[in-house]
């Protein structure tokens, strides 16, 4: 629609992991869920983007979401503030720091992001992403 791209996805969710027992073999664990999730990317304005994103699965009632509005610089990326919150049974985590987003190096358009986290299990701490997109 014009600027804007809505997606919206429903599957299912998989998770494997390994654990390692003291005293024998390593056992894998997989587990199945449902996942809905939607996305949406927008330019409401000549100059600045908006970016959200959510999804719920049934694996452990998983909650997840992430905000980034930003303000295109003149070597054409945008830079902007971000908050993302993530909740799965009795562990949460709250993320605000900053975005650079449509940065374009070799074939790929990456994101790249860092800040603040906060989280039930750990003190408060710095964090960076990494996000790479593959255009045709």
């Amino acid at each position: 629609m014009g600027d804007t791209f809505v997606a919206l996805y429903a599957g299912s969710d998989v998770q494997s992991e390994r654990r390692d027992e003291p005293l024998g073999p390593s056992l894998i664990e997989t587990r199945y869920g449902a996942r809905l999730q939607a996305d949406l990317w927008s330019t409401p304005l000549p100059g600045m983007m908006f970016q959200a994103s959510a999804y719920a699965s049934t694996l452990d009632r998983r909650l997840w979401a992430r905000a980034a509005p930003g303000w295109q610089m003149p070597l054409g990326f945008y830079v902007g503030p971000e908050v993302e919150a993530y909740r799965e049974r009795d562990y949460r985590k709250l993320r605000l720091g900053l975005h650079l987003t449509g940065l374009r190096l070799l074939g790929l358009e990456w994101r790249l992001a860092g800040g603040w986290q906060r989280t039930s299990d750990r003190p408060s701490e710095a964090y960076a992403t990494l996000g790479l997109h593959w255009q045709r």
